[in-house]
């Protein structure tokens, strides 16, 4: 009876572990087409067209894949979200976006390598040996700040108004000095029209 079970626990071990097991895969991967976009995938996401994302059987959902194509070797990083495919020989269905960032839509079908990301982040280094910046705040005393902007702001605005006062008096005394011209030009016009006569 021991004998049974730990065959039995054997053998599911075996079947349920080809994605744990297997770091990468390679086969056929297809795309969908762009008139899946808006269908609901098995993890209950709406497929798009334009997002990186991909349909595994295996993998849990949101796992990052990196998906290279061997025929031109390049590689795009995708998100499952999805079942399958079920086509005989596919090991990955890949959204339309993906499939044109590897340079699949012409092929169709392509021959991948399917790696599991275990670091998702593209650009990241394993060996990140960034130096260490120290980052310290200036003090001041945030009373003393607010104090000393609010005394700022009144300056500014007293000065505007002094500008601005200072303008309508300019413009004052240009309207005094037109009337001034014009009862000087009347006064003179009257003079001359007297001479005439």
């Amino acid at each position: 009876m021991k004998i049974k079970y730990l065959i039995i626990a054997l053998l599911t071990t075996f079947f349920m572990s080809p994605c744990c097991a297997q770091k990468h895969q390679h086969g056929k991967a297809s795309y969908y087409s762009k008139r899946a976009t808006g269908a609901r995938s098995a993890s209950g996401q709406k497929i798009h067209h334009d997002s990186l994302t991909c349909a595994h059987r295996y993998y849990p959902f949101g796992t990052m894949l990196k998906v290279t194509n061997l025929r031109n070797d390049k590689s795009v990083i995708v998100k499952v979200i999805d079942r399958g495919p079920y086509g005989r020989g596919r090991i990955i269905d890949l959204s339309w976006a993906a499939a044109k960032e590897i340079g699949m839509i012409a092929q169709g079908v392509g021959t991948v390598k399917v790696e599991r990301l275990d670091n998702p982040v593209p650009y990241k280094p394993e060996d990140c040996k960034l130096p260490k910046i120290d980052f310290e705040m200036a003090e001041f005393e945030p009373k003393n700040y607010f104090e000393k902007k609010e005394e700022a702001l009144e300056q500014a605005a007293e000065k505007k108004h002094k500008s601005s006062s200072n303008e309508h008096a300019k413009k004052g005394e240009i309207k005094d000095k037109d009337k001034h011209n014009n009862t000087k030009d009347k006064h003179n016009n009257t003079k001359t029209s007297k001479n005439h006569h």
